[in-house]
């Protein structure tokens, strides 16, 4: 289902998929709230969790991001030029606030785009746990690692144009005792079931280390 939240400044829309235990702020890519992610969507509140994916993009005009249009990837970096990635941050942070209204624990987990945002959201908003998947943000985010205090996962792909493996190592660094995976052989938006993204394998290992991850640190007997 769709609901608004108010951020302060406005009204901005959210996809929910209801489940009983913790909750789990679901990030975009920079495709925004596609079918895949509203597919992780279901797959996470399938397992218990209450899961909410706010549409990121809703303060920007024009924006068209048809999954079938052959520029997608230049459309959605032209939308992502216009971002105010403040307000990004704030709008993300309203909707845990939502989450955390269920007097739960809480969560947040991101895909590229989403992945550098939940971080940034991890080092001002305090979640229980973080789980990033090749947070494209993430060089320009390290200074705010000290501040992330929540148990985190990090995926990263070794053949990531993005974020090259040296790329990779400097942020291994600043993370300290996060749990970091790093797949051979997979690109950026491994995750991602586009043809020109997906790589199976390192899909299925880094999905079901995410699950046994939230198992383990945000079980669904959780609730405070």
């Amino acid at each position: 289902m769709t609901l608004e939240i108010d951020t302060g400044s406005g009204l901005m829309p959210v996809h929910v998929w209801e489940g009983q235990g913790p909750g789990l702020l679901l990030l975009q890519e920079i495709f925004g709230v596609s079918d895949y992610i509203k597919e992780r969507g279901a797959q996470l509140a399938a397992l218990g969790y209450h899961v909410v994916a706010p549409e990121i993009f809703w303060r920007l005009d024009d924006v068209d991001l048809d999954p079938d249009a052959p520029d997608l990837l230049d459309r959605a970096l032209a939308v992502l030029g216009r971002l105010d990635w403040g307000l990004a941050v704030s709008d993300s942070v309203a909707a845990l606030e939502y989450l955390r209204g269920r007097d739960t624990a809480v969560g947040v987990i991101g895909f590229c785009f989403g992945g550098g945002l939940g971080f940034n959201v991890a080092a001002v908003a305090d979640p229980d746990v973080l789980v990033s998947y090749y947070g494209s943000a993430l060089p320009n985010l390290l200074p705010l690692a000290p501040e992330v205090t929540a148990t985190s996962l990090h995926h990263f792909g070794d053949a990531d144009d993005y974020l090259p493996p040296a790329t990779v190592d400097s942020i291994v660094a600043a993370l300290g005792d996060a749990e970091i995976h790093r797949y051979a052989g997979a690109g950026h938006a491994f995750d991602n079931p586009m043809p020109a993204f997906h790589h199976a394998e390192a899909a299925a290992q880094a999905w079901q280390r995410t699950t046994d991850f939230l198992s383990r640190q945000l079980p669904l007997e959780g609730n405070r």
